[in-house]
């Protein structure tokens, strides 16, 4: 990669050609910022119980939009203050991983979904799922929070909520390794890209490097 660019082109980072960027082709931004987030999580909380919870967990877990739809009720684990997502990006099935996420998101779960009563039958809930939808219904509702909270463009997405879980996590100086293992990736050379962030969020994290 060449050392010089243009007054205003956007350098790729080394590495990264071919692979996840946060931006598009035309220099639009892929990701949500922390303000935006917060504007989405905000109109959710006027949307149907169901669809609100579906955007809860897509903004505060990082999850895909599959494996959020694909996920069951005894995979919520209230005790521990976890999700538990099957990767389902990897090769080989059987993969889980943990994913923290915030009280009032697991409370919100119970609330809507029943997650204690449905623990407490046979199977803890294997069978339960959270949302019974086409992945169609589910990025429909999204897609409607998106339009309330006035968000369009490529960062409306449920992708542009899972990318803004990765900015926000390496702003906030979470390690790369974790937030690898949060995102499901395989290759942390992909969670990487997140550490490219601009904006706002560059800035916080160069500021935690001027001291």
């Amino acid at each position: 990669m060449s050392g010089t660019s243009k007054p205003g082109q956007r350098v790729t980072p080394a590495g990264a050609p071919g692979g996840m960027q946060l931006f598009d082709r035309d220099g639009s931004r892929k990701y949500l910022t922390v303000a935006e987030r917060a504007r989405f999580l905000r109109a959710a909380e006027q949307a149907p119980r169901e669809a609100r919870t579906l955007c809860m967990t897509l903004a505060w877990s990082g999850c895909r939009l599959s494996e959020a739809l694909a996920l069951t009720a005894d995979r919520v684990d209230l005790a521990g203050g976890v999700l538990v997502f099957a990767t389902l990006k990897k090769r080989q099935d059987g993969i889980y991983r943990a994913v923290p996420v915030p009280p009032s998101l697991l409370e919100a779960l119970d609330l809507v979904h029943g997650i204690r009563e449905a623990q407490r039958r046979r199977g803890r809930g294997s069978a339960v799922r959270l949302w019974p939808w086409s992945r169609m219904t589910g990025w429909r509702a999204v897609h409607a929070v998106m339009v309330a909270a006035s968000l369009s463009g490529p960062a409306a997405s449920p992708k542009g909520l899972r990318h803004a879980f990765g900015v926000a996590a390496v702003s906030s100086g979470i390690p790369l390794n974790m937030v690898q293992k949060w995102l499901g990736h395989a290759q942390l050379s992909t969670t990487a890209i997140y550490a490219d962030a601009v904006g706002a969020e560059e800035q916080d994290i160069a500021r935690k490097m001027w001291g």
